[in-house]
């Protein structure tokens, strides 16, 4: 009678522990993009420019970590970024067919942009941020991948990522996806066209909550401190805080300094500051006003 209790016992724990790989198996796989909802959307390259810069794409691919303008548009990759997750070395994104991007379908692209999820199927690290990415419009996605086929070939095999255990298993990936990733907006309420435009560029296309809101032992964002400020993942100084509890800029100082890197008090952009400025000089004056104007409406975090 004891052998039998012990093995429906037995047979209790399996079966509990199926269910739960299943459970996991499933809600940690990755996702993937709709082919045939952007089908019908016809590219502008020209806007697909104005995405590229907006999203800092060349800030992190330019070749070799070369971030200088003349660089700008040769996307081999080789980055390093080093966090307390290891280092994480950025891909050649180029249109290269070997080494690049250039033998993705449109599909991959936006699977890989919105959903962080390889066209092998295996999640990408958060180090790209495709957190902010998913709230991309369908009409920029498709424009910057039109955009993105017109850069230059760039043969640079990419590297593979410096991870330590257990953050080297990338199907853990999907748990953090589920814990952390959101689609919805994390300034929300009665916002100007002006003000939601430059939502759109801070909180989707920018990223700039990557960078300045701190995060979690988990590496998740604390949205209630959104911009508050976070330290250096490369562990060198800190991140400043760009509420209008710090930043007490006014709207026309704030879009001054996007485009000509210089402060209030006639200091420079330094750091990685610097390169997200020579991006946003891209944009025209009337997203750089858009993007002063939300931060002046973002709740301010002391």
């Amino acid at each position: 009678m004891r052998n039998a209790t012990l093995s429906l016992i037995g047979y209790a724990l399996l079966g509990v522990m199926i269910v739960g790989l299943g459970a996991y198996w499933i809600a940690t796989s990755p996702g993937r993009s709709d082919a045939m909802t952007l089908a019908g959307i016809k590219a502008d390259v020209a806007a697909g420019e104005q995405v590229f810069w907006a999203s800092g794409c060349a800030t992190c691919h330019v070749t070799g970590g070369d971030t200088t303008l003349e660089a700008s548009l040769q996307l081999g990759g080789g980055r390093a970024l080093t966090t307390e997750f290891g280092t994480f070395y950025v891909p050649n994104i180029s249109s290269d067919v070997q080494n690049g991007i250039g033998g993705w379908t449109l599909a991959e692209f936006a699977t890989a942009v919105r959903q962080g999820v390889s066209p092998e199927g295996t999640h990408y690290y958060p180090a790209f941020p495709y957190a902010a990415y998913n709230k991309m419009s369908d009409a920029d996605l498709v424009s910057l991948w039109a955009f993105v086929q017109t850069l230059p070939p760039v043969d640079t095999p990419s590297r593979a990522q410096q991870v330590d255990f257990p953050y080297h298993i990338r199907r853990n990936l999907g748990v953090w996806k589920l814990l952390f990733v959101r689609q919805d907006w994390a300034v929300t309420g009665a916002l100007s066209r002006q003000q939601q435009r430059g939502r759109y560029l801070v909180e989707a296309l920018g990223h700039c909550g990557e960078c300045h809101t701190p995060r979690n032992a988990l590496g998740g964002p604390e949205r209630a401190q959104w911009l508050a400020g976070a330290p250096n993942p490369n562990g060198k100084g800190s991140i400043p805080n760009i509420t209008p509890a710090k930043l007490d800029w006014s709207e026309a100082d704030i879009a001054a300094y996007l485009s000509s890197g210089f402060t209030p008090d006639y200091d420079t952009a330094g750091g990685e500051m610097a390169s997200v400025v020579e991006n946003i000089a891209h944009l025209s004056d009337d997203d750089r006003l858009a993007i002063a104007s939300y931060l002046k409406a973002v709740p301010p975090v002391e």
